[in-house]
């Protein structure tokens, strides 16, 4: 991709999933130290997310794509961007480095390493808009590629920003995400019993996004034959 090895796509993987986590768990730390207010806090924690989100795509992305998440990772190896291998790779390094951030955050603020999050986040209507968290996502970028590709970053930073709002989950949109974050007993956190609902919600919703968007995005012309194309 773009004349990078594998090697150093799959540290952008990691590295960028990493530094994503440790500003999602971090900022929630920093949130709920200042505030009592629920809304405040969640605040402080959304703002960062999306700014770091820029960031990170802006940098990294030349590299790696700047995937970021398995479930992005599934829709580019759907799409034969990526082979499978490289797609189950970057799954691979993705929760690594997801987990890695929850580490950094917790030593940045005196916490044990990893502690199993207590916070319960399942139920229909969570699992529900886990999906349409990751259906709006890959849509975005999707969207994005095919109509503003330099504007990508913002895209994604911007509907994050959004769907930490509009979602009743707050929007994890990524199961390394989810993973990293099952490990931290903070503002954050999510029970590791509650993994798999929001999991398989983020799958199905983003393979959903990308079945509308490449028939939404696909021209007329190629989509249905011309007429002179089908004349003897």
């Amino acid at each position: 991709m773009n004349g990078f090895d594998l090697s150093r796509r799959l540290t952008a993987e990691a590295l960028g999933t990493g530094l994503l986590v440790a500003t999602v768990v971090g900022s929630g730390i920093m949130a709920d130290k200042l505030t009592a207010d629920t809304a405040l806090a969640l605040l402080g924690n959304t703002l960062p997310t999306g700014a770091i989100l820029v960031v990170l795509i802006t940098i990294l992305g030349p590299i790696s794509g700047a995937h970021f998440n398995p479930a992005v990772s599934l829709v580019f190896a759907l799409r034969r961007d990526i082979d499978w291998s490289t797609a189950a790779l970057y799954t691979i390094v993705q929760i690594a480095g997801g987990i890695a951030g929850t580490i950094a955050a917790h030593l940045m603020f005196g916490l044990p390493l990893v502690e199993a999050s207590l916070t319960t986040r399942t139920g229909g209507a969570q699992w529900f808009a886990e999906a349409v968290a990751a259906f709006g996502l890959i849509a975005t970028i999707l969207g994005g590629i095919r109509f503003a590709s330099a504007s990508v970053p913002w895209l994604v930073g911007l509907y994050i920003t959004a769907a930490y709002w509009f979602t009743a989950s707050t929007s994890f949109a990524n199961p390394a995400v989810a993973i990293a974050r099952s490990l931290t007993n903070t503002f954050a956190g999510i029970r590791p019993g509650d993994l798999p609902g929001f999991i398989v919600a983020e799958l199905v919703g983003a393979v959903v996004g990308f079945l509308l968007m490449a028939w939404l995005l696909r021209p007329e012309s190629e989509a249905v034959p011309s007429a002179r194309k089908v004349r003897p």
